[in-house]
């Protein structure tokens, strides 16, 4: 049990607010090696395979640690949910970065907190206040100024980062469900484990459809390496996000998610020439605005829940 943030040293969350940094550029440094793999396999199959390491990682790990009596499937409905959302978030986002800027994608992925308190007041009938809907109004006036070269360019494929962010909000409406249900590890076994065969099912579609960018082959040896140290990057940070819960509050680390824009950003700049011009940089800032606004407005009013805020879906 993390102890209560009343307890905790203010040593305890400068380390909480380190680590949850770390924890977040990691996630986006794995981004940029998926953004990598552009032009050399479809981005269903690098999902497909990421999550399958992932998968059987976790599930190893979780065998380790707690024996075969660490797996178990309560709420089998809702888990099915969390998976089917967190394969369609993730496929919709790789695709999106092997489609545009890096950090464009990441900053539309942003909205994903504002559209779960949205979902959150029409699907569990829980009170949306006008903040969430001034944050949701503000932060698709900044979405609207980053997709706009990209929707020149790219047509309705420019829309991926949004529906990425979609996923992840249902993801976090159904994780709410489940909070009880397990051990955070049993969690993220089981959402990968039901996530893996949902992508290598969207793979094997995507190739038969004959749609020439989708078409599997079989890849380079540093393709799957790379799928591999994203599996493990991407769980590491996760696990160090954990830790970082356990020094400071969920309240005090959830603004260091926004590391991942500007890691986004830079690996953009310098490993791909990204160069963002001022006005997408501008509707990026709107987006992180609109964020930082809503969570500071629930630090005013302990009444309100925070919702669980993340980037990338990983």
């Amino acid at each position: 049990m993390a102890p209560s943030s009343s307890s905790l040293l203010p040593d305890d969350h400068r380390k909480g607010m380190l680590l949850a940094l770390c924890g977040f550029a990691m996630l986006s440094a794995g981004d940029g090696i998926i953004k990598s793999i552009a032009g050399e396999w479809p981005g269903t199959a690098v999902a497909a395979l990421r999550y399958s390491f992932g998968a059987v990682g976790l599930a190893t790990f979780l065998l380790l640690k707690e024996g075969p009596a660490g797996f178990r499937l309560p709420m089998w409905r809702t888990q099915l949910a969390r998976g089917f959302f967190v394969a369609l978030a993730t496929l919709c986002f790789f695709s999106a970065i092997f489609l545009m800027p890096l950090a464009e994608a990441t900053a539309i992925q942003f909205t994903s907190p504002m559209l779960t308190g949205i979902l959150s007041a029409i699907l569990l009938k829980e009170r949306a206040s006008r903040r969430i809907w001034i944050a949701t109004l503000l932060a698709f006036a900044g979405v609207l100024v980053v997709l706009r070269p990209n929707v020149a360019l790219l047509g309705w494929a420019a829309l991926l980062p949004l529906a990425a962010a979609l996923g992840m909000a249902f993801l976090m409406i159904f994780n709410r469900a489940v909070s009880d249900a397990g051990s955070g590890l049993l969690m993220q076994v089981l959402v990968a484990s039901i996530a893996a065969p949902i992508l290598i099912i969207a793979a094997a579609i995507g190739h038969l459809s004959g749609f020439e960018p989708l078409h599997i082959d079989w890849p380079h040896w540093s393709v799957i390496a790379r799928c591999a140290l994203v599996a493990i990057t991407a769980s590491s940070a996760h696990w160090v996000v954990y830790t970082a819960t356990t020094r400071a509050s969920a309240a005090t680390i959830a603004p260091m998610v926004y590391v991942q824009l500007i890691v986004a950003l830079s690996i953009g700049m310098f490993f791909y020439g990204d160069f963002p011009d001022l006005v997408s940089i501008g509707g990026s800032v709107l987006i992180v605005a609109a964020g930082l606004w809503l969570w500071r407005q629930r630090q005013v009013d302990p009444g309100n829940k925070v919702i669980d805020v993340k980037g990338a879906p990983d």
